[in-house]
């Protein structure tokens, strides 16, 4: 929370008082900073299922020697945002002024991907900090900070006439603290992670429905959750596969006669934030480390079969 103060008040100062100048985005990788892969990987992702192929590193430029993280791609496979940053050691202040941390956009070409996009939800330049995106039609919701505001807040931007708006404060109601989200298609259920009272320890998801245009009091999923922290769910897309990030691992919950039932574990090690297509294809973060500490993180995908 300190930092997060210490941010507030530095963009409110001098958030303004410096034009915007827009570095590359691999410009500011630390000159020693090592590109691990699948041969120098002591902690690899390990699948537990016969459901998929062995998960693989997305291709260069998609993975670069910086941090890429919570990826979230399109339902039809191609089309994929990635939170990136150069440094995983920069803190959040350093990280809201590079003005290269943030959210990427990347198009299917072939067997790889295109070059980045940055996409901005803020005037270009202007401090802030975007991540967590969930993109559903033209709308996209973000976790920010911005001037004039502490703490992070929930954002929503549309896409307009082919540029995403400055993205608004959309927070939901005081009580529900709404972690990490995914919204059903046709917007009545809510997804989400907190530590809210009245769960069953650490992190829960939760689900909250609309109604009326109101998002109702939130339940808690017991069949999915437990002692441990369970963490930034994702559907599929026929809604019927709830995935969670657990013990440092990827779950899945299956709805069975409209309940969900107790995930299982499907990769392991190091194997967070799921993200899935229209073929089941999942995508996810995975995270290098070497004596406990973390060297940089890859966005990771295992094919179906």
């Amino acid at each position: 929370m300190k930092k997060w103060i210490i941010l507030f008040v530095v963009l409110l100062v001098i958030g303004c008082d410096n034009p915007a100048e827009f570095p590359s985005r691999e410009s500011l990788i630390p000159a020693d900073a090592v590109k691990m892969t699948p041969e120098n990987d002591k902690l690899p992702p390990e699948i537990q299922t016969d459901e998929y192929e062995a998960p693989v590193p997305l291709p260069y430029p998609a993975n670069t020697k910086g941090a890429e993280d919570s990826a979230f791609v399109m339902p039809d496979g191609n089309t994929i945002y990635i939170w990136f940053t150069p440094n995983n050691k920069m803190d959040v202040i350093e990280q809201s002024f590079d003005k290269v941390t943030g959210i990427y956009k990347f198009q299917k070409q072939g067997n790889g991907w295109s070059e980045p996009e940055r996409i901005w939800f803020v005037e270009p330049g202007e401090p802030h900090l975007d991540g967590c995106g969930f993109f559903q039609g033209n709308t996209v919701w973000i976790c920010g900070a911005r001037e004039g505001y502490t703490g992070m807040h929930w954002l929503t931007s549309e896409f307009v006439n082919g540029e995403w708006s400055i993205a608004e404060i959309s927070d939901f109601k005081h009580g529900y603290d709404v972690g990490e989200l995914h919204i059903s298609k046709d917007g009545t259920e809510l997804y989400y992670h907190s530590s809210r009272p009245g769960g069953k320890g650490g992190l829960d998801i939760w689900m909250s429905k609309r109604v009326d245009g109101e998002w109702q009091e939130p339940e808690n999923l017991e069949n999915v959750n437990s002692g441990y922290d369970e963490g930034w769910p994702a559907l599929n897309v026929e809604e019927n596969e709830l995935w969670i990030s657990k013990n440092y691992g990827l779950w899945r919950s299956k709805k069975v006669d409209g309940e969900w039932q107790t995930p299982e574990q499907m990769f392991s090690a190091l194997a967070s934030e799921a993200t899935l297509d229209k073929d089941g294809n999942v995508y996810f973060t995975h995270h290098y480390f070497e004596d406990d500490k973390m060297i940089e993180a890859d966005i990771y995908v295992a094919y179906r079969k």
